[in-house]
């Protein structure tokens, strides 16, 4: 997944500190993945608002991974990328309901 970011380029999501860089993007991905070992993500949507490409995914999976709730979730959220003149992702900023999310994983 970071490959498809500038070598400098960033993750935000909801607000907190950027993951600068592939490595801090794929760390960022692993935490995820860790988290939710059947994880999968799924393309709701692909357009452009305000000029921007902005990416609708869906999150589901079981939060198995070390200290998880054994509960399943599903969330829903966008990401809105600027592109870099290499054709990568240049900046990423991303929103889900964390609430949403906080709800599911407590039940």
């Amino acid at each position: 997944m970071a490959a498809f970011y500038s070598p400098d380029g960033s993750l935000k999501i909801n607000g907190d500190l950027p993951a600068v860089g592939r490595r801090a993007i794929a760390d960022a991905a692993q935490e995820f993945m860790t988290a939710f070992p059947d994880m999968q993500v799924l393309m709701d949507d692909l357009v452009i608002q305000n000029g921007l490409p902005r990416f609708h995914w869906t999150l589901i999976g079981t939060n198995t991974g070390p200290g998880g709730t054994g509960r399943r979730v599903s969330i829903s959220g966008f990401e809105e990328w600027k592109i870099g003149a290499d054709g990568l992702i240049a900046e990423s900023l991303g929103t889900f309901d964390n609430a949403d999310y906080q709800r599911q994983l407590a039940g």
